[in-house]
């Protein structure tokens, strides 16, 4: 199905405007604590753990590690999320959609 040429325009455009969002949460790295900093993670924009730094003070405390561990993680994923939605805010404000549509 053949579309009009200006709809055309903007389905390249926004195809354009996806492959640049992606390449932009590839490029994001965030690092989150617990436990006033005895547990650090790294995290890219796709979530992937990517490091985990562990103060040798609380290794023998395994309760209190996994703990730490979780709230250090969800941290990390909460600071991609909201940069993937600041991007994104950015990407879709761009193409004049109404407020509130996304």
């Amino acid at each position: 199905m053949k579309l009009p040429g200006n709809m055309q325009q903007m389905m390249r455009q926004a195809q354009q405007m996806q492959e640049k969002l992606q390449q932009d949460i590839a490029q994001i790295k965030v690092e989150a604590s617990a436990g006033g900093g005895m547990v650090t993670v790294k995290m890219d924009g796709q979530k992937n753990l990517l490091a985990v730094k562990i103060d040798p003070e609380v290794a023998g405390d395994v309760e209190m590690l996994q703990d730490m561990f979780v709230a250090a993680s969800g941290e990390a994923v909460r600071k991609v999320d909201e940069l993937i939605k600041a991007k994104m805010g950015g990407v879709l404000g761009g193409m004049g959609l109404p407020p509130g549509m996304f």
